[in-house]
């Protein structure tokens, strides 16, 4: 997007963005290297980039100062954060942002992705690449009882705990029906449908995916519903993404994709996000309960972020839950509210071992899991 704005600004040089996205093209004799903290492949990769770069016009005689400097462009290489360092020498005031992120990528490949975000936070905002909060109250105000709202469902995400406590809060659980769908469940779906477009009320129909064959029969439902039914109909679905499902609904209906967040921030905040305000602010003793809800909420967000690091991060996977962290929360406030001191002892076992270790199979992962708590 910020591309394409700036390309309409006449911004954008088409050379310099064919060369960020496609790198180098053709054989490019390697000189020697100069240098003692690059080997001799990473010199013949840097080298190609920087010959390359060379042959733009705002680059000219780059990679003759990279060789006579390159001590310099060692304190990039070495940076924690050299996405947000300066280009050595004149280069810095030379060239533009863009220009520097082709810089990056020759030095640091690794970084070239949080340049970009810097890049996208300078023309438009951090709010395009802060990815927002799961909020299932907006986009039931979008939905209506012919459009349909539709969980796409992802790996360790489970939308029942969001869908509950939405209905609570709306006075629907009374209302509510659930089918996980599966064989033989098609026609106690279709049931269901009939019985609360004219009654009233919600149907959640789980795992569309498991239930193909009845896909088609789902699809001339959704297309017969019309105003004149009850207002307070509403038809949920889950589905992983697949084939099967109907292409007409999904184009229909209020789409909602309930990702496990990418980092400990956004998880922190999308678990906040999802505690109503009387459990938060409901404790006799507020100061402690929020400081040790804290820890359990950042506790939660390493546990379930250390999954993306492979055996690094734990020797077994485990598909820890928002439910852990919701019944933790609870005996919380039991403990706090029922001891005249922080019971810090049972808050660890409660926690460690019991709510998220009873997942934890593996010998060293408990011990990794009750040192984290």
């Amino acid at each position: 997007m910020v591309i394409k704005i700036l390309q309409g600004d006449d911004k954008i040089d088409a050379t310099e963005l064919r060369f960020l996205l496609a790198g180098p093209q053709g054989d490019i004799h390697i000189v020697d290297n100069p240098t003692t903290w690059l080997d001799d492949l990473e010199w013949a990769e840097t080298y190609k980039n920087l010959f390359a770069m060379s042959q733009l016009e705002k680059f000219k005689g780059f990679d003759e100062y990279f060789i006579e400097n390159e001590g310099e462009f060692q304190k990039v290489f070495d940076a924690a954060e050299p996405q947000d360092m300066p280009i050595p020498g004149h280069w810095e005031d030379k060239l533009n942002s863009f220009q520097k992120m082709i810089c990056l990528k020759a030095i640091r490949m690794d970084k070239i992705v949080l340049s970009i975000q810097n890049y996208i936070c300078e023309h438009l905002g951090e709010a395009f690449i802060t990815p927002p909060t799961f909020d299932i109250g907006k986009s039931y105000k979008e939905s209506s009882l012919t459009t349909p709202l539709v969980f796409i469902l992802s790996k360790g995400a489970d939308p029942n705990a969001s869908f509950e406590g939405f209905a609570a809060k709306m006075n629907m659980t009374k209302k509510c029906k659930q089918v996980s769908l599966g064989r033989g469940q098609g026609e106690k779906a279709e049931s269901e449908i009939n019985d609360k477009l004219q009654m009233g009320g919600w149907v959640l129909l789980m795992n569309c995916h498991l239930s193909t064959s009845w896909m088609p029969r789902l699809e001339a439902i959704v297309e017969n519903l019309d105003d004149s039914k009850h207002r307070d109909f509403r038809l949920w679905l889950t589905s992983m993404p697949d084939k099967s499902f109907p292409v007409s609904v999904l184009q229909n209906s209020v789409k909602m994709t309930l990702e496990p967040p990418s980092g400990l921030k956004q998880n922190c905040l999308g678990t906040y996000n999802s505690i109503e305000t009387e459990d938060f602010e409901g404790c006799a003793k507020p100061r402690e309960f929020k400081k040790l809800m804290w820890g359990f909420v950042f506790f939660h967000a390493i546990v379930q972020d250390r999954r993306k690091f492979g055996p690094i991060g734990w020797n077994i996977p485990y598909a820890f839950m928002n439910e852990e962290l919701t019944v933790c929360r609870r005996q919380l406030k039991i403990f706090i509210e029922d001891y005249d001191f922080v019971p810090f002892k049972v808050l660890n076992y409660i926690g460690a071992e019991v709510n998220y270790g009873g997942r934890v199979t593996d010998a060293i992962d408990k011990r990794l899991i009750s040192t984290i708590l």
